[in-house]
């Protein structure tokens, strides 16, 4: 589909041609190489090399460039133990000779969550599966409490800090988080050095911040955490986990898990450890203690600017992090080359006298792992301008082969899939939306293929349709735009032919396992800077708005659907349960010889009237159709004067969405269509204040936050209304 008035989607440009000649793959690898030499957390002497790196670099390009420093709460390890009876776990990983983790020289974290709760415990241990909500129900009909225990969860299906939230709103007092080999070792593939996955001694830190509640500095929520901000005390920052809480290797949790008694574990709760999974508790009691300095460090955000000739005031704003757990080859620095491959390439377009029509602003933030530090401080510092200037914030993180992927607002499908068109795939010499619609038709005839990929399949089958845009709820730098301040957010990638997981976030993602196993060549590292680049020259330079909201209809659509079901479904579970529980049926069923409880109690489920949401549905389809067909008609005889006044109104659409006072516990979530999930973490949850109302039982909010979200799309479907007015003069 074409965007009415662009070039995109008709090959490419003369101006794209240009830019895809300045990028090289060459270039790209010297600097992964140089920036993954050394461990780069924050606070790291190589942490600070990279930015004054970058900075020096962008200012040789040709852009206006500074770095803004944050003071943010960045705690790190002064001692810390896992023990059980004369063994030790290891907690840290050996080199591998021939590997950048064997000729590194700065310090490398040790196994670390950050933001755990410090503590020193002892108690018997508990394998909770994953450690999510519906384990934990398990637990209970299984007759098992983890209150006065420490837990064990293996990697997977939620975020790792959801785990130890869980583990301690349940009574336990510590949390242990290993990678199973079946996960994303052994059991997938040979280990590195061998092959891709992780291999025995490897460790996935991470931060244990609860996000779901806010990123960025648990000191200073909601406002930049500059050097005189006003700040809470780790002791009363919320978002602080309360327990100690350490990743582990799955050698050492062999160990452990060894060593436990209890019930065998449910079949779906087994790994691929060479063990009998049980459940415990555990006999042998086990030691966790932690111990960390809770200083205050300097985040480094590079940012580099091209003003605007025509329009200074319009921001397209492009992002990526720099700070890494040890070396972040994968993470994040493969998805940073790229971006600064393609400052390079506009700084080659300015030499030629070119200049975007709109201000264009590269962002490298430093702290995203710890979760989202610098991308959150400067969008907080920055709300205001944001909201008022940015038309576009497009962000990445790591990079790998294989699919384009993007999310974040789905009134950009059409702009996505121009974009798309105009980029070759180096694997399959077609474009890359012509790879991701052949993926997803395949994958849909295929034996066991879901409804969902069915239902997309079906959609892309039409070859004029858009890709789809999924929704976005957090995990990466573009959170604070989406979720908080409602500016236009797309975040995309490549990836999902590699199989690089195995060393996420352990010493031994390396230049030396990206560029063998990930992305040889960084063939797709240029990829993406062709695909960011285009869409970034687009966004400046043209003069419609970006933003094509039939497809956005569409999703709110099929997800007012999804949030009925789901309501009508829960209800019937309880009433299911009710009965159950009064013929005593999970005793009767239970194994006598093993302990067993009662199933969590489920509410009774009222009957919510839906209908302010399926009107508000209908009404965005209805003023979409009729802005997408006044476009079409009308946007290549526009005046330049209402091209600005189109502009203007369509800015800010998205802004349309948010609900001042937030979610439910949660105000600094204030988007009603995508958040992060509270007890998922990173993926997303659709309608928010009407989903999670249901899914925990708050029933008084759900009809509040029906008819909140309701207004929300009213709101979008009146602008649209106003534009599609405008159009037809």
């Amino acid at each position: 589909m074409l965007l009415a008035g662009s070039a995109l989607a008709q090959g490419e440009t003369p101006l794209q041609e240009k830019f895809d000649a300045a990028l090289s793959s060459r270039d790209q690898l010297a600097w992964l190489k140089l920036t993954s030499s050394e461990p780069n957390q924050v606070g790291s002497p190589h942490d600070k090399f990279i930015a004054d790196w970058e900075l020096d670099q962008f200012r040789k390009f040709g852009w206006d460039a500074h770095i803004e420093t944050f003071q943010v709460l960045f705690p790190t390890p002064i001692s810390e133990a896992v023990e059980m009876g004369s063994f030790k776990a290891t907690l840290q990983e050996k080199p591998i000779p021939g590997d950048t983790s064997a000729t590194a020289r700065d310090y490398a974290l040790p196994a670390y969550l950050a933001y755990q709760g410090d503590g020193d415990v002892t108690a018997p241990l508990v394998y909770v599966n994953f450690g999510t909500q519906e384990d934990y129900k398990q637990l209970a009909l299984m007759g098992i409490s983890v209150k006065g225990k420490i837990v064990i969860a293996r990697y997977g299906k939620v975020w790792r800090g959801v785990k130890p939230l869980l583990a301690y709103k349940h009574g336990a007092i510590g949390c242990l988080i290993y990678s199973d080999p079946a996960d994303d070792g052994y059991g997938e593939g040979e280990v590195y050095p061998k092959g891709p996955m992780r291999p025995p001694q490897g460790i996935q830190r991470g931060s244990a911040m609860d996000m779901m509640l806010y990123p960025g500095d648990p000191l200073t929520p909601g406002i930049g955490a500059t050097a005189d901000a006003r700040r809470l005390t780790p002791k009363t920052a919320g978002s602080v986990l309360k327990i100690p809480a350490l990743p582990i290797s799955y050698a050492d949790a062999k160990v452990l898990l060894a060593a436990m008694t209890g019930p065998v574990a449910p079949a779906n709760w087994r790994g691929a450890l060479p063990i009998t999974y049980h459940v415990g508790p555990g006999t042998q009691p086990v030691h966790l203690a932690v111990k960390s300095s809770w200083d205050i460090k300097p985040a480094y955000d590079v940012i580099a600017t091209i003003k605007g000739a025509q329009f200074p005031d319009q921001w397209v704003v492009r992002g990526n992090h720099h700070d890494g757990w040890v070396e972040g080859a994968s993470d994040p620095l493969s998805g940073q080359v790229a971006l600064l491959d393609e400052a390079k390439a506009f700084g080659a377009l300015m030499k030629t006298g070119w200049r975007p029509r709109r201000t264009i602003v590269y962002t490298s933030w430093d702290g995203e792992e710890p979760m989202l530090l610098g991308s959150t401080e400067w969008a907080e510092l920055h709300a205001d301008e944001l909201k008022k200037k940015a038309i576009l914030y497009v962000n990445t993180d790591g990079n790998s082969r294989g699919f384009l992927h993007a999310s974040g607002n789905q009134d950009l499908g059409t702009f996505v899939t121009g974009v798309a068109a105009g980029v070759i795939d180096p694997e399959a010499n077609v474009s890359v939306g012509a790879r991701v619609r052949a993926k997803t038709l395949t994958a849909a005839a295929a034996p066991g293929a879901n409804a969902e990929i069915k239902a997309e399949a079906k959609h892309l089958s039409d070859p004029g349709s858009d890709l789809p845009v999924g929704a976005a709820g957090s995990g990466s730098d573009f959170s604070s735009f989406l979720d908080h301040l409602g500016v236009t957010t797309l975040n995309i990638g490549f990836g999902g032919e590699a199989m690089g997981g195995g060393v996420y976030h352990s010493r031994y993602d390396t230049f030396e396992h990206h560029t063998r196993f990930e992305d040889p060549g960084l063939a797709y590292g240029k990829v993406l800077s062709q695909t960011v680049g285009h869409a970034v020259l687009y966004a400046a330079d043209s003069n419609l708005p970006l933003l094509h909201p039939a497809d956005f209809a569409r999703a709110m659509s099929g997800d007012i659907g999804k949030v009925e079901k789901l309501a009508d479904s829960q209800r019937a579970a309880a009433e299911e349960q009710k009965t159950l529980l009064a013929q005593h049926a999970y005793a009767v069923a239970a194994d006598p010889t093993e302990p067993h409880g009662e199933p969590v109690p489920l509410q009774a489920v009222p009957n919510f009237d839906f209908t302010a949401l399926d009107q508000a549905g209908e009404a965005l389809t209805k003023s979409a159709d009729a802005y997408e067909a006044a476009l079409a008609v009308h946007s290549a005889t526009l005046s330049p004067v209402q091209a600005a006044r189109l502009q203007a109104l369509m800015q800010t659409i998205d802004q349309t969405l948010l609900n001042e006072d937030g979610l439910p516990g949660r105000p600094w979530y204030k988007n009603l269509i995508y958040a992060p999930g509270r007890y998922i973490g990173y993926g997303v949850t659709t309608l928010p204040g009407v989903t999670e109302a249901i899914t925990e039982e708050r029933w008084s909010d759900v009809p509040k936050f029906i008819g909140l979200t309701a207004q929300a799309l009213n709101a979008y479907a009146a602008r649209l209304d106003e534009a599609t007015a405008l159009l037809k003069g």
